[in-house]
């Protein structure tokens, strides 16, 4: 009696009790992952998450899938990242507009609560914003532009992607900044807020340096001021460098999981995209494509969001972009 006791005890510890983990139950990843990419397909933020999806995937052991997701500003994707399996199998790629401006601007559309139900893993890259003008426009560098805004208000008009858009939160940040005074002409397209500047309707632009800057090359364009300091570009300033208080606000990507995943998956995720993300090799194929690879903790990157969510909202607040 007492050997067939000892026996099924034993059977008990091998085999897991009703209420315990079977030592059976296979490691993760033991299955292929899925990428939510919060932008359609052939978008520079798709074609750079899709290629750390693939240092991912030697690191994981296992196929990472994406999947666009695109549409209103990247909250959209986000939306369904957050509501996805909290198994450590869905990751997604989005961005501050979804998780800070949004939240800002139109707050009626998000469904999700980024404190909640969304739990950072890495933040990526950031990808700078340029001030630029005609290359034969008479400005040559940043303070002759605000000067001359100065000297007349409201006479200089300034191309952005549209209201509520990040490069709109900069002419208004740079505006309290500065006390100059700009007339801003907001567009729903992106190739638009260029063809306006190089044909002349407009005689500023802010926009992503990925698009300014060939119009730089080609002699068509000067950029006057960035975002995010670019190595490649090291004559271009930030408007700190200039002696201003503040730093413009510039657009990020980072990768996200639901709150509330297994915590050994968390931590494994954690671990692998560090690892990705400061891959050389992986990290010179990015910034080529004019982005700054900035790899930042997903401590930082709630640090991010808290910072920049209340400047934003003070920007929204003095300008009155927020809706009543």
């Amino acid at each position: 009696m007492k050997h067939s006791t000892l026996f099924i005890g034993l059977l008990l510890v091998l085999c897991g009790s009703s209420t315990g983990t079977s030592f059976a139950q296979p490691s993760y990843p033991n299955h292929p992952l899925q990428l939510i990419i919060t932008n359609v397909a052939g978008a520079q933020q798709d074609i750079i998450s899709r290629a750390v999806a693939a240092e991912l995937e030697k690191i994981l052991g296992q196929p990472v899938i994406p999947v666009n997701k695109p549409g209103a500003a990247t909250t959209l994707g986000t939306d369904i990242l957050a509501k996805s399996k909290k198994d450590g199998y869905t990751i997604g790629y989005t961005s501050n507009a979804a998780m800070v401006y949004a939240r800002i601007i139109n707050p009626e559309t998000i469904h999700y609560d980024v404190d909640k139900d969304l739990e950072p893993l890495a933040l990526h890259i950031f990808t700078p914003l340029g001030i630029a003008v005609q290359e034969g426009s008479p400005w040559k560098t940043f303070a002759e532009l605000v000067d001359y805004a100065k000297k007349n208000p409201g006479k200089l008009r300034v191309s952005t992607v549209g209201i509520g858009s990040v490069p709109h939160f900069d002419l208004e940040l740079i505006q309290s900044l500065t006390d100059a005074q700009f007339t801003h002409i907001p567009f729903k397209g992106g190739e638009s807020v260029m063809t306006a500047v190089l044909g002349g309707h407009v005689e500023v632009t802010i926009d992503m340096m990925s698009k300014i800057i060939p119009n730089v090359e080609a002699k068509k364009m000067r950029a006057l001021l960035v975002t995010n300091k670019m190595d490649d570009f090291p004559n271009v300033p930030t408007i700190t460098e200039l002696g201003y208080k503040q730093d413009l606000f510039a657009l990020w990507f980072a990768f996200y999981t639901q709150s509330g995943i297994p915590e050994g998956a968390r931590k494994l995720l954690v671990s692998a995209l560090e690892k990705a993300i400061k891959t050389p090799e992986l990290k010179a194929k990015i910034e080529k494509m004019y982005v700054v690879v900035d790899y930042r903790s997903p401590a930082q990157v709630k640090k991010q969001i808290a910072e920049e969510y209340e400047q934003v909202m003070a920007v929204a607040n003095k300008t009155g972009l927020i809706k009543k």
